[in-house]
């Protein structure tokens, strides 16, 4: 990982939205404040290690990716960044809706789309294209990370040419809601995340924003600072 600040294009639900406030909840932190919040009881019931289970998720906040965290190209500015968000939501596009529901992905649990939603690809493969050019070239170490060797051939590909594997059609929309689990616990765990997300008797999400994410230094979480609602 670079030493230096980075930045990613998220989508974030509002700071108001009852689906912020859920995540936030779980995860303990509120990335559009940065604060602390105390962690659900039934978490902590089903699991006394929530925290460590919610760590790695954590660190970046409430979000789906749009744009994987980048450190900027030289030459490029935050202002620029900004302006760029600014001028990429103003564009007119279909807003994607999905069907949210919880279930495990890739061996930990999110808030995913039901089935597949055509323009919610076009709108990750859009963020990937048009803020490419804000992006520093990954570092041999960065490339590392990534495991290249265990990434299929077109993964490997795409982070050589775009910084990150799972994008195009490797792409797959996701809120994150803890790290990876062993079989034997991701059950109870599911479960009881599936039963806090009925609550909230969210039958449609509308993916209508994206939100500016910024990290100062490897070890800090990342938090919102802007935030722009899709041109339609």
């Amino acid at each position: 990982m670079t030493g230096f600040s980075r930045y990613a294009i998220y989508f974030a639900a509002g700071a108001d939205n009852a689906l912020s406030r859920f995540g936030a909840e779980l995860l303990g932190y509120d990335a559009y404040g940065g604060d602390e919040i105390s962690f659900p009881q039934d978490a902590l019931r089903i699991a006394s290690d929530w925290r460590d289970i919610t760590a790695d998720p954590r660190k970046y906040g409430y979000h789906a990716t749009l744009k994987a965290p980048m450190a900027l190209a030289p030459g490029k500015t935050e202002a620029e960044l900004v302006a760029a968000c600014a001028t990429f939501a103003g564009k007119p596009r279909p807003v994607p809706v999905i069907r949210p529901v919880v279930d495990s992905i890739s061996g930990f649990i999110a808030v995913i789309p039901a089935e597949p939603v055509d323009a919610l690809q076009q709108l990750a493969a859009d963020c990937v294209r048009d803020f490419d050019s804000f992006r520093s070239p990954l570092t041999a170490e960065d490339r590392a990370r990534r495991k290249p060797e265990k990434l299929s051939e077109p993964q490997r590909e795409y982070l050589d040419r775009w910084g990150y594997p799972y994008v195009m059609e490797e792409f797959r929309f996701h809120m994150t809601l803890t790290g990876r689990l062993d079989a034997n616990r991701r059950g109870p765990i599911l479960e009881m995340l599936r039963e806090r997300f009925a609550t909230l008797k969210l039958d449609a999400l509308a993916v209508d924003r994206i939100a500016l994410f910024t990290q100062d230094d490897a070890k800090a979480r990342f938090r919102i600072i802007g935030e722009w609602t899709l041109g339609r």
